[in-house]
């Protein structure tokens, strides 16, 4: 078994970016249509794989039905511009966060956060 720092070593040596594991996944989300969205909160960080195409209700849906049945509207960043910022208030005061409804078709690597009423 390698350390980390072998593995990271390896995979430079063979001008590799990503190991065949993390490449597999990716090559089977994309025959199988499937993408990821990201939720956060104090008590977790969660990644919730979905259909590419779904609709923001949809996606909300598979965290709760009653996020789905009251949805409102989904705070919106892109998980690269929100490492950028390290923070969910700095985005805010940024700009980047946007506000999505019901006709907002989530993208790979969203970051959400779903405002609903049940």
């Amino acid at each position: 078994m390698l350390s980390e720092e072998e593995k990271t070593a390896f995979l430079q040596e063979l001008d590799i970016t990503h190991s065949g594991l993390e490449r597999l996944i990716s090559a089977s989300y994309s025959l199988l249509g499937l993408i990821s969205f990201l939720t956060a909160g104090k008590p977790e960080v969660r990644a919730w794989t979905i259909k590419k195409g779904t609709k923001a209700p949809q996606a909300a849906g598979k965290i709760h039905t009653d996020f789905e049945k009251g949805f409102i509207r989904a705070e919106v960043v892109a998980f690269d511009e929100l490492i950028e910022c390290q923070s969910m208030a700095v985005a805010k005061e940024k700009g980047i966060v946007r506000l999505e409804g019901k006709e907002y078709t989530i993208k790979d690597g969203d970051v959400v956060l779903f405002r609903f009423n049940v």
